[in-house]
C-alpha cells in the first residue's frame, strides 16, 4: 500500500510538489493551506494557489488559522497519516502536529541549509550575492528549519538569474527530490543527517522598507538587490514624471562601463538611457514596470518619457 500523506503548503512554490506526490501514486488524505485572504482593489477573499490546485484534484482541503485549537490538532491526528509533506506552509508547527504522523513531517526547503533558514531563502541568497544554493529535504523538528537533512541537491545561481527564475527551478527540483525521499521513507532506507550550527543565517521575510533601491551602495550590490526582488515584490525608485512623483519597479538591470563624474551624487542619471550612478560604478536599467502598467523594456519607456542626464531620482 502507498503511504498516506498529509500535504501542507500555500504559495505557487508548493504546487509542483503536490502534483509530483499525487502523480507518483501517494494517497493524499488531506491538504492544509493558509486560509483565503483579502486581495485586490475589491479586497475579495482569494484562495491560495495550493488550495485551488488541491480542489482541482478533488482533494480534501483544510484551512485552519493555526493549530492553537485542540480540535484542529485532534483533527490532524485523526487522519492517521503515515507522513506529512510541508512546503512553504506559512506556520511553525507545534510539537503535537510534528508528532501526529507515524513517520514524521518532511519539509522542502529552498536553501543550502544551514544557510538561509527562514521565510525568504531564495530572495536572500540572491540579494547576498550567493553563487550556489540548494534544495534540501529535511525532517522537521520544533526549531526553525533546524531539522536533520535527508536529501539535498546544489543549484548554481548564474549572475543574471532573478529570484523568480530561481524560484521556478527550485520548485521543480523540490518536487523531484520529495518523491525520491518518500520512496526511501517507504522502503525504510531514509537517512537524515543533523545540521551543523556553523554558518547558519536567517532569511527574514522581505520588509517593505527593503524594497526601495539604495543607490549609495556599489553597483554590484544594487544589481543583486534588484535580482533578488524581481519580479516580486520588486525593487523600485521614485522619479518625477510630469511634475508628479511616480514609483518605478526595476525588473532587470546590468552593471555598465558608463562612468559618473567623481562628485556625481548616487541616484543621478549619467546619460539619457537610464544609466544611474551608484556609490561605486553605475547600473543601466533594462526592464521596468510603472505603477498600474505592464512590464516593459526600458527603451520603450524612454520613447515616451524623456529623462536627460543629470536627472536626480527620488531619495
Amino acid at each position: 500500500m502507498p503511504l498516506n500523506i498529509i500535504f501542507m503548503g500555500t504559495p505557487d512554490f508548493s504546487v509542483p510538489v503536490l502534483d509530483g506526490i499525487a502523480a507518483a501514486g501517494y494517497r493524499v488524505v488531506a491538504v492544509y493551506s493558509q486560509p483565503p485572504r483579502p486581495a485586490g482593489r475589491g479586497m475579495a477573499e482569494v484562495k491560495s494557489p495550493v488550495q485551488r490546485r488541491a480542489e482541482d484534484l478533488g482533494l480534501d482541503v483544510r484551512t485552519p488559522v493555526n493549530f492553537k485549537s485542540a480540535a484542529d490538532r485532534d483533527a490532524f491526528a485523526a487522519l492517521r497519516a503515515d507522513a506529512a509533506v510541508v512546503v512553504a506552509y506559512g506556520l511553525l508547527l507545534p510539537q503535537a502536529v510534528l508528532d501526529a504522523t507515524r513517520l514524521g513531517c518532511f519539509n522542502v526547503h529552498a536553501s543550502k541549509l544551514p544557510r538561509w533558514r527562514g521565510a525568504a531563502p531564495i530572495q536572500r541568497a540572491i540579494m547576498a550575492g550567493d553563487t550556489v544554493t540548494a534544495v534540501n529535504i529535511m525532517r522537521m523538528e520544533q526549531g526553525l528549519d533546524t531539522g536533520p537533512v535527508c536529501l539535498g541537491h546544489d543549484v548554481p545561481i548564474p549572475p543574471e538569474m532573478t529570484a523568480g527564475e530561481l524560484h521556478d527551478e527550485l520548485s521543480q527540483l523540490g518536487a523531484k527530490l520529495m518523491v525520491e525521499a518518500l520512496a526511501e521513507i517507504e522502503a525504510g532506507k531514509i537517512v537524515c543527517v543533523p545540521q551543523s550550527g556553523d554558518g547558519a543565517t536567517y532569511a527574514a521575510k522581505i520588509g517593505k522598507g527593503e524594497t526601495r533601491i539604495d543607490f549609495s551602495r556599489p553597483a554590484h550590490e544594487v544589481i543583486n538587490h534588484i535580482r533578488g526582488l524581481s519580479p516580486y515584490p520588486g525593487a523600485w525608485f521614485e522619479i518625477s514624471i510630469g511634475n508628479k512623483p511616480e514609483r518605478i519597479r526595476v525588473l532587470a538591470a546590468s552593471e555598465t562601463d558608463g562612468h559618473a563624474e567623481p562628485r556625481t551624487v548616487p541616484g543621478t542619471l549619467i546619460d539619457d538611457q537610464l544609466t544611474i550612478a551608484c556609490g561605486a560604478g553605475a547600473i543601466r536599467v533594462e526592464r521596468l514596470q510603472r505603477a498600474g502598467k505592464q512590464p516593459m523594456a526600458a527603451a520603450d519607456f524612454l520613447r515616451g518619457t524623456r529623462l536627460p542626464a543629470g536627472t536626480r531620482l527620488g531619495c
